[in-house]
């Protein structure tokens, strides 16, 4: 197997626009990609621009009536379906949606099939982690389901145990309906609670279907949770179950709007904490993976503070080149960001809480604290369907 990372890019992904206002501002995208540069981390990896997600993929997924209503709504605007999610606040349909979003799914794609071929044993497309499309109907600012496109793919080449960790402050409920039924696939999403955030699913009863018992795990933090109960509830549940499941693949969603200064939702984590489970995630593949590991971007609309960091460090650690936190950012990307947008740039790669640290999950619990309750649901949920202990 190959050691060298690939970084999934194709400029024409930019192009994932849904126009001036929206959460989802592309810039984020051209971000990352020139501050990966600056970082001279594109030398690191292997920059591999994938075909477009054809029809037959989508399908892997995807129903057919839906797939013709997004090409519809992207030859005509003023024409979309909102029966299928299309032309709705959230997701506003725009010329050229179908071929962009799919652009962007092929690069999901093209990494899992990479990393299961042993072209590379990373791969990362931080354009990708659009976990809320469903099979039949766009959501969330997501028109097609990458993440679940990636994994069906892997199945469809023969791996019998993929596991999908998904940190995004929502809840991955595309990739969770998407493999509700399929005991070949564990998906385990740490999120901000339903009651208090868009999609209301998540919950930690939700377990997987009759024939998939155990086959997925919610973990539902309360609103305010920071750096210590961010880690401490991830390691309580997650390592857990991948040594249990043993995949052959792992398949990460790296949502940034985890961050305390994310716009959208309402949970404290700091950009060093964010990289502390990135630097896990990358640590689990190895233990149990064979070091397959595919990494998506997602959420995250503090789109010149968070999301470049972020992700820069994503795509370090895949590198095998991990930036420090401590790294300061070169200034023609801070002179970049103030072109783009106007807003000062961050000077450091780091919130300065780093080293983060957490209390382990072995040392005893709190039955009145919010934060373990909420791992108590879901250690109690869908560990003794795994055979494990509560």
């Amino acid at each position: 197997m190959s050691g060298r990372a690939q970084l999934m890019w194709d400029e024409a992904v930019t192009g994932y626009d849904f126009g001036p206002g929206h959460p989802m501002d592309p810039v984020r995208l051209a971000l990352t990609r020139r501050l990966v540069e600056d970082f001279g981390l594109d030398r690191e990896v292997s920059v591999v621009a994938a075909k477009p997600a054809g029809d037959s993929t989508l399908r892997l997924v995807h129903r057919e009536d839906y797939i013709d209503a997004v090409k519809a709504a992207s030859e005509d605007p003023g024409a979309a379906d909102q029966a299928y999610g299309l032309g709705t606040m959230d997701d506003p349909a725009f010329a050229g949606m179908h071929e962009v979003s799919a652009l962007i799914a092929g690069q999901s794609v093209g990494a899992a099939e990479a990393v299961w071929r042993g072209e590379a044993q990373h791969a990362v497309n931080f354009a990708g982690g659009l976990h809320h499309a469903m099979p039949g109907a766009a959501s969330g600012f997501c028109i097609y389901n990458d993440a679940s496109l990636a994994i069906a793919r892997l199945l469809e080449l023969g791996a019998e145990r993929v596991a999908y960790v998904d940190v995004d402050v929502h809840h991955g409920d595309g990739v969770q309906a998407a493999f509700w039924e399929d005991p070949r696939v564990l998906t385990i999403s740490l999120h901000e609670h339903p009651r208090t955030l868009f999609p209301q699913t998540g919950w930690p009863e939700e377990t997987g279907a009759a024939c998939a018992e155990g086959g997925a795990a919610n973990v539902a933090l309360p609103e305010g949770t920071g750096d210590a109960g961010w880690l401490r509830a991830f390691h309580a549940v997650v390592p857990e179950l991948i040594a249990d499941f043993r995949p052959e693949v792992l398949v990460t969603q790296h949502g940034a709007d985890t961050h305390f200064e994310d716009p959208l939702a309402h949970l404290a984590v700091s950009l060093d904490a964010q990289r502390a489970v990135q630097v896990a995630c990358h640590e689990l593949a190895h233990e149990y993976a064979d070091g397959r590991w595919v990494a998506l971007g997602g959420g995250g609309y503090a789109v010149v503070d968070v999301v470049p960091r972020s992700w820069t460090h994503l795509v370090g650690i895949a590198a095998g080149r991990a930036v420090e936190p401590e790294a300061v950012i070169p200034e023609g990307w801070r002179q970049e960001v103030f072109a783009r947008t106007r807003q000062l740039a961050p000077a450091r790669m780091t919130d300065g809480r780093w080293p983060v640290s957490w209390a382990g999950w072995e040392a005893g619990y709190d039955p009145a604290d919010r934060l373990d309750q909420a791992v108590l649901a879901a250690r109690r949920a869908v560990f003794p369907l795994r055979g494990l202990l509560a």
